[in-house]
């Protein structure tokens, strides 16, 4: 920018013999210098040339025309940048610029981003957040209404909404369509930043302006021109994918309180991460999403104040209460309970007759998540291994049918009825690499028989069950749907109904 009727005005006027432009353009030079208006000028001269007329001038030429001590050719060549981006009828071709009375390719795009629809602007928004998820490690819904089908299902599922909406958030936490949402704490929630969604739906419409430019076979372009558009089109979808992260970036969790929020920052350049995996790494990093659960933490969180702690309970409590720690997967429960029983910080039993029963202590045990397993303080599994040697099953042979018997288990009393086990013998004590065992369960002692099959299946490699229910009735229905179903989600084949 010059002054007006300063030297390097006077000197690009000279420099220039072609049509004159009527627009006036304002260029801020450094702090020190304010904002002045240049007068007009003309760009584009015309050279007598042997085999014909030349027309437009180098940025070289302009600058040297237009350089003075006070106008540093950095500055003439920002003028020309700005004069390139604002002016419709300044052409640039073969490296050199001038006027004609042919829009420019600026005209041209300004009137292709006026055609395009909300709708168009939308779905490729859509388009490039599919294209931005991965979908491994978190299941992930993109824009949820408020009667959105979401699974009320343990695992982790992240939902991207279209704007910033705690009520929306709050009722899909609430509820699965009509019914009340059981796993509340499995729900995650990324929105974008509002200052920034005017910058992505204007770059949104820019882009598609751009391909309904490279598309557009009745434009008369140059092949210079459409290189041009080529190169536009190429740097506006980089320009798209920084711009969908720096504007999808608020994390929402639920709390007790409501929801906790996190930003996931502005994006490094260049960072091609899905956005969904960086929203996994983000939580898991503050601690919000846990791949492992160490024991001391199990023990001092759920056993300070409990003698005992069911362990399924312990798996459903992070999925169903907010706040409550998150795990990625159900293992790292049967992890952190193993090591932790390993370690002797608890122990690893049963509930038998309202009674914990301490079956595994300072060993690997087999933890299975299921109705009737607890965890159990230390101190109670030490003062039951102390009273008591380790389990000892022993058949009683009963008329008619066998029973299974049990000897005191870490310090618990023989179940009524049981044939106490005699002082151990060298026969005794040789090892069993098979075992039969034929027995009728008691009403109501079922949850209690689960101890001793995780034992048997934590010794042997297969174990194999034939079961028979009898004095009793159900629907055919009733079994198809819950009994065969239950084996068929459980992995496990029937071979034979008996």
């Amino acid at each position: 920018a010059f002054p007006a009727g300063g030297e390097g005005a006077r000197r690009l006027r000279g420099a220039v013999m072609h049509q004159p432009v009527d627009a006036a353009v304002l260029v801020k030079k450094p702090a020190k210098h304010r904002t002045q208006r240049v007068e007009p000028v003309h760009i584009g001269p015309f050279r007598g040339t042997p085999g014909g007329v030349e027309r437009g001038a180098t940025l070289g030429e302009v600058k040297r025309s237009a350089t003075t001590l006070n106008n540093p050719a950095a500055v003439v060549a920002e003028a020309m940048e700005r004069l390139r981006g604002q002016l419709f009828y300044l052409q640039q071709q073969g490296g050199k610029v001038f006027f004609t009375n042919q829009p420019n390719l600026n005209r041209i795009l300004l009137t292709k981003m006026e055609n395009v629809e909300e709708t168009q602007v939308e779905a490729q928004e859509r388009t490039l957040l599919e294209k931005s998820i991965a979908g491994r490690q978190l299941k992930v819904f993109l824009w949820p209404g408020p009667n959105a089908d979401i699974p009320d299902t343990p695992e982790l599922k992240l939902l991207i909404l279209r704007e910033r909406d705690k009520r929306l958030m709050s009722n899909l936490i609430r509820q699965k369509g009509t019914t009340p949402r059981v796993n509340r704490n499995t729900l995650l929630f990324l929105t974008p930043l509002e200052g920034e969604r005017a910058t992505l739906e204007k770059l949104l419409r820019r882009y598609l302006a751009y391909k309904m430019l490279a598309g557009d076979h009745t434009l008369k372009l140059t092949e210079e021109q459409r290189e041009e558009v080529e190169q536009w089109l190429k740097k506006a979808e980089a320009d798209l994918q920084e711009t969908l992260h720096r504007t999808y970036r608020q994390i929402f969790v639920p709390d007790r309180e409501g929801f906790r929020e996190s930003d996931l920052g502005v994006p490094t350049y260049g960072e091609r991460r899905p956005l969904d995996e960086k929203v996994y790494e983000k939580l898991r990093t503050d601690g919000e999403i846990l791949e492992h659960i160490a024991p001391l933490v199990i023990k001092r969180r759920y056993l300070h104040n409990h003698d005992y702690v069911p362990t399924e309970q312990l798996a459903q409590v992070g999925m169903r209460t907010p706040g409550e720690m998150r795990v990625a997967r159900r293992e790292a429960w049967k992890q952190g309970i193993a090591a932790g029983v390993q370690q002797g910080l608890f122990g690893l039993g049963t509930l038998e007759d309202n009674r914990p029963v301490c079956r595994y202590f300072e060993e690997t045990p087999p933890v299975e998540l299921v109705s009737g397993e607890i965890i159990i303080r230390a101190d109670i599994c030490r003062k039951q291994r102390e009273a008591a040697a380790r389990p000892v099953y022993k058949l009683s042979v009963a008329t008619g049918t066998a029973s299974v018997a049990e000897s005191s288990i870490g310090g618990a009393p023989a179940a009524p009825g049981a044939v106490a086990p005699p002082a151990p013998t060298p026969e005794e004590g040789a090892r069993r690499e098979r075992l039969r065992l034929r027995f009728t369960v008691p009403k109501g002692k079922v949850s209690g028989l689960m101890g001793v099959m995780n034992l048997l299946q934590h010794r042997f490699d297969r174990l194999e069950i034939a079961l028979t229910a009898e004095s009793g009735e159900m629907s055919e229905r009733e079994y198809e749907d819950q009994v065969r179903e239950a084996f068929r989600q459980l992995g496990i084949e029937v071979e034979e109904e008996l």
